[in-house]
């Protein structure tokens, strides 16, 4: 058999995202494992393509070699129910989905249905369906009408990181990691803070502000109203090496997100034996053990605070959970061994569709 298949993804895969992340990695290990992956990209519209970037999608997926695997990822696929049921049959056609499009922050309830809707017909058309965490996969299975047998969990991988110890300051560095957009909970991170202002902190955001230019305004001036412009930096979406450095640095990773279908940001923080602080929303509570981390609930501003509070004031309480982290981190798979999983879900549907060619 040979070993082909076809990525799609809706822009650049180079997009600092965790799932576009996701989607590089596993692609790479991929090709590292024996496959010939080539990538399409249908355009970075995506899940709001204009009529235009919809129907050049459609030419590039008519053009898709037949008779084997397609992976398309959800932040396109979940709003390709019209193309779905006509790619199906000349393919193996298998979604990757990080999180459901619907559960999106800051959309209103007719958007959410929609999208909803046009989830679980695309879904509907699939030969198998990936995703990253237990609990995503059993809210495709309750919400979306996904079958379990077709559904697979492929966690994200973590590289090995040798920590290096950490020397106490005055001052505890904070760390949160992710795009700026409602959903991450950033409004819920600055108000907790201005609730502790008689601490020494200070807080780096490292995510991209280009995705939602009305958010990355919008906390902008709540800083400055908050009067936290002194203590709270915002440095972007920033490359590889320097996020590395951002880890290493921090004491703390605190990010208060509103749902996260697996958390790659949190994994990371734990490989780096940073303690977490987050929500029990999502999958965040399959990524972070109870000893690595403390997690509080989505929304909540006085928890938030007092968790904070309590792990500044605390250096022990953050050895220990540091510790958590470390101890954690051992458990989480490599991005090989993640990979030799998605391999399988392939080797699977290629196997189907040669047989249904013949």
């Amino acid at each position: 058999m040979v070993k082909a298949a076809t990525f799609v993804v809706p822009g650049d895969l180079a997009t600092p995202t965790g799932g576009y992340a996701y989607d590089r990695r596993i692609i790479a290990e991929l090709r590292a494992l024996g496959w010939q992956m080539e990538v399409l990209d249908i355009g970075d519209g995506f899940p709001r393509p204009s009529a235009a970037e919809r129907a050049a999608a459609q030419r590039g997926l008519a053009g898709l070699p037949g008779g084997q695997p397609i992976v398309i990822d959800g932040l396109a696929f979940g709003v390709l129910a019209e193309e779905a049921p006509a790619l199906a049959p000349r393919c193996g056609l298998i979604a990757l989905v990080h999180h459901p499009l619907a559960l999106e922050s800051g959309l209103s309830e007719s958007q959410a249905a929609a999208l909803r809707d046009s989830e679980r017909a695309a879904l509907a058309c699939t030969r198998r369906v990936i995703t990253t965490s237990p609990s995503t996969a059993q809210l495709l299975a309750a919400d979306y009408g996904v079958p379990p047998q077709r559904l697979s969990i492929v966690r994200p991988g973590t590289d090995r990181i040798e920590v290096q110890p950490r020397t106490r300051v005055p001052v505890v560095e904070l760390l949160a990691v992710g795009s700026v957009v409602p959903r991450k909970g950033y409004d819920i991170l600055v108000a907790a803070l201005a609730r502790i202002p008689d601490l020494a902190w200070r807080l780096i955001i490292a995510g991209d502000r280009e995705r939602s230019l009305e958010t990355a305004r919008w906390l902008d001036a709540e800083v400055t109203r908050l009067g936290l412009a002194e203590r709270v930096t915002f440095v972007g979406a920033v490359a590889p090496q320097r996020l590395m450095q951002l880890y290493a640095a921090a004491e703390l990773f605190v990010l208060p997100s509103r749902f996260e279908g697996y958390g790659m940001a949190y994994a990371e923080a734990i490989a780096h034996g940073v303690p977490v602080v987050g929500t029990r929303a999502g999958a965040v509570p399959d990524t972070v053990p109870a000893g690595a981390g403390v997690l509080v609930a989505p929304d909540d501003v006085d928890a938030l605070a007092a968790v904070l509070r309590r792990l500044i004031e605390s250096p022990l309480e953050r050895e220990r959970l540091a510790a958590g982290a470390r101890a954690a981190a051992m458990k989480f798979p490599s991005w090989e061994e993640s990979a030799k999983l998605f391999a399988c879900v392939l080797e699977q549907v290629a196997v189907e569709s040669a047989g249904e060619v013949k």
